[in-house]
């Protein structure tokens, strides 16, 4: 029998110039630093089909006030945000019957499309879709609840079918179940979110689960959950998912992150288990990086979860 690590799979690179869910302009240019960094070469180099989809064309600016407005008067542009998640949903689904889709944004915000997409893809194919979101943030703030008003602080709880997004965005045709979804690395909810987040059971590894039990134990009991099941596994990786120390292109610093080991175990981890059939690389904001530091790393991780091994990983020169 194969084994499903061994299978290369064709990957489709689709880019989401999503700026609008962010606090702070840059992450539209997100796609250029991944393809400047080499993704396309580096996959390619490990044996995989590259076809670069290019950008996905924005939706066009409002014309007029939207017709129901929300009473939360700090959410912004919510009419955009809704715009993006029909887009990049229609994105997804299309992507995922065709290969593996690595969605390069782009803020986080980007995600409720691609698992609305992604969930339609599993139900059609009549499998369960799981979620391991690597983020710092849990992003489970409804419309209603967050105080930011930034948008790339909702997309898991849109996704999951939490209340409150009615008459604003298009239903998910198939909601993840919150029980799918697994977040690692987990280390600022405020309260509301936090209660959010136990009450719909999904399972948090915060960043001190990783600390006392390393990532291995936590990342394999999700895992043979998902390979159990059958399931279709979304891979969501958010720049401030790492500690800022090796990840500074980002809007969103939260110290005590993920280390350079730790990240990359996680996607040798993804590799070997042969699960993976779509992946995130979310909130990369170039203006805010050190000559390109943070893209070549989330590019190296996305080689790792692709395939390359410890022993294949170049040498660096300052």
């Amino acid at each position: 029998m194969t084994n499903p690590a061994t299978v290369t799979p064709r990957c489709i690179l689709i880019g989401a110039r999503v700026q609008e869910g962010a606090g702070r302009l840059g992450c539209d240019i997100g796609p250029s630093a991944y393809r400047a960094a080499g993704l396309a070469e580096t996959l390619s180099g490990l044996g995989h089909d590259i076809v670069d989809a290019g950008d996905l064309a924005p939706p066009p600016p409002p014309g007029v006030a939207p017709a129901r407005a929300h009473p939360n008067g700090a959410l912004r542009h919510l009419p955009a945000f809704a715009a993006w998640t029909e887009i990049l949903a229609e994105a997804a689904f299309a992507a995922s019957g065709e290969g593996l889709p690595i969605f390069l944004g782009g803020d986080h915000s980007l995600s409720a499309g691609t698992l609305s997409g992604l969930g339609r893809r599993a139900a059609a194919e009549g499998r369960p879709l799981y979620v391991l979101w690597l983020d710092a943030h849990a992003d489970f703030h409804t419309l209603a609840t967050t105080t930011s008003g930034n948008l790339h602080g909702v997309p898991l709880a849109y996704a999951t079918g939490m209340p409150g997004f009615e008459g604003y965005l298009p239903a998910p045709p198939a909601p993840v179940d919150p029980a799918h979804v697994c977040l690692m690395g987990t280390r600022s909810l405020d309260p509301a979110e936090r209660e959010a987040v136990r009450a719909a059971g999904v399972l948090v590894h915060d960043m001190r689960t990783i600390d006392e039990a390393g990532v291995v134990a936590p990342l394999r009991a999700f895992l043979g959950r998902v390979a159990a099941a059958g399931g279709r596994l979304h891979v969501s990786l958010d720049v401030d998912f790492l500690d800022p120390g090796i990840a500074p292109g980002v809007g969103t610093t939260v110290p005590g992150g993920a280390t350079f080991r730790e990240a990359h175990l996680i996607m040798e981890m993804l590799h070997d288990s042969g699960l993976v059939g779509s992946l995130d690389l979310v909130e990369l904001n170039p203006f805010l990086d050190e000559r390109g530091r943070t893209a070549h790393l989330m590019v190296d991780l996305a080689a790792s979860l692709m395939g390359r091994r410890v022993l294949d990983r170049p040498t660096q020169s300052n």
